[in-house]
């Protein structure tokens, strides 16, 4: 439908469906002169709506782009309770569908997209581009809100504190317009928009923190061409963390602009031209070059993640005060062990063995008595186990969708898993599965996992389809002649734990070489874990007892591994916490 335009270009208002099957409000202004040159998205702040940002669409003044424009979840003219959305990952997911949607109808793909947004909205598009990491072409963020002011002492423990006790509940926001811009027209309009959301749910505010923090920690992930806004006399959020961002973002082509007198509303401030003729210019001169994807597979030998695993590998001093701390640790860990079965699986199998992995799956917690329970429970919902486990669920997920894919494709199903470890996250996926493959062949090199997966074949009823053998996840010609040949392939919590990219490099080649065009990979990954120095310093690798120090790969990384070999990548789930991913790929045509 077509509705009054609120630009001089002709206005489409259009919806797509989410990943959970919520439809959502967006509208959609066509290039006025072609060819297309490409398209830019807008994402407005917390408690707006895509209409607070139609002015861009003519200001920027750049009439061979399509422009597009959403109303979040809980926002403007968009379903769901005002100010909600089940989680802050749930929002950034709904921009990757938003971008496929795009894709897909409008023929928009990620490397002629521009996006721009503002505040929440600069938050969402950032943990988007650090999870997902898509081609964009570059980015303008605009007084991300990677901190609010919360002028009530100790606000963000209450809300915590009050949600655990009373369950989620909606906060209202404090600022009034005058703090927001100097456009008397905005501040006029603020007043009386009825699409303005004034609350926002408890955990919405406390995901926004908590990614926030994330995302400007882990800045260097991002190699996206950025163009950063940063209001000058912002009421609303803290520009010490925007600094921070900056500073550690790995993108080659970035810059920052410091708006001096500006309020929070950045790009709808009384003297916002000069600004949105700095956006203009960038946006001109990233079209006028070729798209920038830097090569980042030599990770492992230099870059952010290598100096972190350096240092993490470093011992430390016995006297000094962190070294003490480490050693206080690793002495509970041991003393505690005899008490708690996971901590024992752990010290005697390593905390990064299929036994560890099996234990955890199961969520059950066992120890000697009350105590040794209670110890184990503890041990099992931290959040590195949570998770893991939310990487079975997304890997059970992508695996019924690889199957239905390959299927489609005109292939037999023949499963693979390189290094299963005990095989219950396959098995469970086959259990749960309508469709029937024709064989199930796990893969690994300890003993132990080869005898417990067995084991558990044999327990599920499913001898007639699948077999356990001891085998070389990194043998490329093993894989490469593995029969029948593999047409889904899956690789779970293997490629984390090896920082030398060599090696996953003949994997994945071994892979590509037995797999058919059109068969499909499910891979993980690990881009973010905030317990990287306890891991490091505190628990044992099942490699000879050796210290746990692990090279996290950035998201962009594992793609340009996999997209080496020979895959294309379709799909990605991430953790609320944004530690684990699970992708799907199909092979391409050699």
């Amino acid at each position: 439908m077509t509705a009054p335009a609120l630009t001089r270009r002709p206005l489409n208002e259009l919806r797509f469906t989410t990943h959970d099957g919520v439809e959502l409000f967006y509208r959609h202004w066509p290039a006025t002169q072609g060819p297309r040159r490409g398209a830019i998205v807008l994402f407005h702040r917390g408690h707006e709506h895509a209409g607070r940002m139609a002015h861009l669409v003519d200001e920027l003044d750049l009439p061979g782009f399509d422009f597009f424009a959403w109303d979040a979840r809980g926002h403007g003219r968009s379903p769901g309770e005002r100010g909600y959305s089940p989680s802050f990952g749930t929002s950034v997911r709904d921009i990757q569908t938003f971008t496929k949607h795009l894709e897909a109808d409008h023929q928009v793909k990620p490397e002629d997209t521009y996006v721009i947004a503002q505040s929440v909205g600069a938050v969402l598009v950032s943990t988007w581009v650090h999870d997902y990491a898509p081609r964009l072409r570059g980015m303008t963020l605009a007084s991300p809100a990677f901190k609010v002011k919360l002028y009530v002492p100790f606000a963000r423990s209450g809300i915590k504190l009050m949600q655990a006790l009373r369950g989620q509940f909606f906060v209202n926001s404090y600022v009034k317009a005058k703090f927001l811009t100097h456009d008397p027209e905005r501040i006029a309009s603020y007043g009386t928009d009825p699409l303005i959301t004034r609350p926002i749910a408890s955990n919405i505010l406390l995901g926004l923190y908590d990614a926030a923090e994330r995302v400007v920690a882990d800045a260097g992930a991002i190699t996206v061409p950025t163009q950063l806004m940063i209001s000058g006399a912002d009421w609303v959020v803290h520009a010490k963390p925007q600094h921070q961002f900056f500073k550690r973002l790995s993108s080659s082509i970035k810059e920052r602009h410091v708006l001096p007198g500006f309020y929070h509303d950045t790009l709808g401030e009384r003297d916002r031209a000069a600004p949105v003729r700095q956006i203009r210019t960038f946006i001109e001169q990233r079209f006028a070059a070729a798209v920038h994807v830097p090569d980042v597979r030599d990770a492992h030998q230099r870059g952010f993640t290598f100096d972190e695993a350096q240092e993490l590998s470093k011992p430390l001093s016995p006297y000094s005060p962190r070294g003490l701390y480490w050693a206080i640790t690793r002495a509970s860990l041991k003393w505690s062990a005899p008490l708690s079965k996971g901590l024992q699986i752990g010290r005697d199998t390593g905390f990064d063995s299929g036994s560890t992995l099996d234990y955890v799956y199961r969520n059950t917690p066992q120890g000697a008595g009350p105590v040794g329970r209670l110890i184990d429970g503890t041990y099992l919902q931290s959040i590195g186990w949570r998770g893991i486990r939310q990487r079975k669920l997304h890997v059970e997920e992508l695996l019924q969708l690889a199957m239905n894919t390959a299927r489609d494709n005109g292939l037999p199903l023949n499963l693979i898993d390189i290094a299963a470890g005990h095989g219950r996250y396959v098995l469970d996926a086959v259990g749960l599965s309508p469709i029937r493959p024709q064989s199930v062949r796990l893969r690994d090199y300890s003993d132990i996992n080869v005898r417990d997966g067995a084991t558990l074949i044999v327990s599920r009823g499913l001898q007639d389809i699948a077999t356990f053998e001891k085998a070389d996840a990194f043998d490329r010609s093993s894989l490469a002649k593995a029969q029948p040949t593999p047409t889904v392939g899956v690789v779970s919590g293997l490629y984390e734990l090896f920082p030398d990219n060599a090696l996953l490099e003949r994997s994945l080649g071994g892979l590509a070489q037995a797999m058919p065009t059109g068969a499909c990979l499910v891979y993980t990954g690990q881009p973010w874990h905030p317990q990287l120095e306890l891991i490091a310093r505190a628990l044992t690798s099942h490699r000879e007892g050796a210290a746990w120090v692990m090279r996290r790969r950035t998201q962009q990384e594992m793609d340009q591994l996999v997209a080496a070999a020979g895959f294309r990548k379709v799909t990605q789930r991430v953790d609320e916490w944004g530690i684990f991913t699970v992708s799907m790929a199909v092979r391409e045509p050699r």
